[in-house]
């Protein structure tokens, strides 16, 4: 992506317009020393340059696998904290695979049927939030007034 003055590198404009191009994402990171990678934090800040602020009101799913008992979830707490602030709308429910070097099968399923439920349902359940939101603009305002703010340009955190 290149240095912090790259807001225009071929990389950020690219992520840019695969935003605005879609509804909700989904971002699989891993956690680097508790928190996020440093190429996907830079990623972010330079796309977060752009105006109108291309994360601002989508869909955001986070989720990660790890070979530790946490399974990466510290890292998506960290990284919560850049979309939330530039206006996206983080899904509550992230899913994070503890001990991701023994936990698939041959088929590729997770071998625990209880956690490939809740990974199929964490999917799901997210796309039919963003499918709503498309679709039925009362599901975005109520989003907004469950997170305690207002739905007024005055007081919105991006710009």
């Amino acid at each position: 992506m290149g240095g912090a003055g790259t807001q225009g590198s071929a990389g950020a404009v690219g992520f840019r317009d695969r935003l605005e191009r879609c509804d909700g994402f989904v971002i699989c990171s891993p956690e680097y020393n508790f928190s996020t990678p440093g190429l996907l934090k830079n990623a972010i800040d330079l796309v977060s340059r752009f105006r109108p602020q291309p994360f601002n009101e989508k869909m955001g799913l986070l989720m990660s696998a790890s070979p530790s008992m946490a399974g990466g979830n510290r890292g998506l707490w960290a990284l919560r904290v850049p979309f939330e602030h530039l206006g996206a709308r983080v899904y509550p429910d992230m899913f994070s695979l503890a001990r991701a070097h023994e936990a698939f099968a041959e088929n590729g399923k997770l071998r625990d049927e209880h956690l490939q439920q809740w990974f199929e349902d964490t999917i799901a359940n997210f796309m039919d939030l963003v499918e709503s939101t498309k679709h039925y603009p009362c599901v975005k305002r109520a989003w907004i007034e469950f997170l305690g703010e207002q739905a007024d340009a005055v007081v919105t955190r991006v710009e």
